[in-house]
This record gives structure tokens, sequence and C-alpha cells, in this order.
């Protein structure tokens, strides 16, 4: 499973937006890797940040 889809599990599992130091945290991965992955992922637009440095599924 690549990095981008461990994010999007971790988000998808979580009932509420989480950091990129949260999202390390649980899945497991470094933070540097969370936050390059979480970049792309915006750009996709499969995530949204509801709240600054808080990242959740887009709707």
């Amino acid at each position: 499973m690549s990095i981008n889809e461990t994010v999007l599990k971790t988000l998808g599992d979580s009932k509420e937006a989480l950091k990129a130091g949260e999202i390390a945290e649980s899945a497991g991965i470094d933070k540097k890797e969370v936050d390059k992955a979480l970049k792309a992922l915006k750009k996709e637009g499969k995530i949204a940040s509801p709240k600054r440095c808080y990242y959740g599924l887009s709707e």
C-alpha cells in the first residue's frame, strides 16, 4: 500500500479532522512522508482542510 493510500485510509477511519503528526503517529510512518502525501492528495482534491493544519476526506 502506498503512503498516499495509507494516509487516505487513516483519514477515513477517523471521525474527525487530523493533524499531520497525528496521521503519522497512527499510521506508523514518518511525518515528512505524510506532509508530501497530504500536499499531493490536496492537489488531487481527495482531501480537504476544514481548518488550518487539520485534514479530512473531501465530501
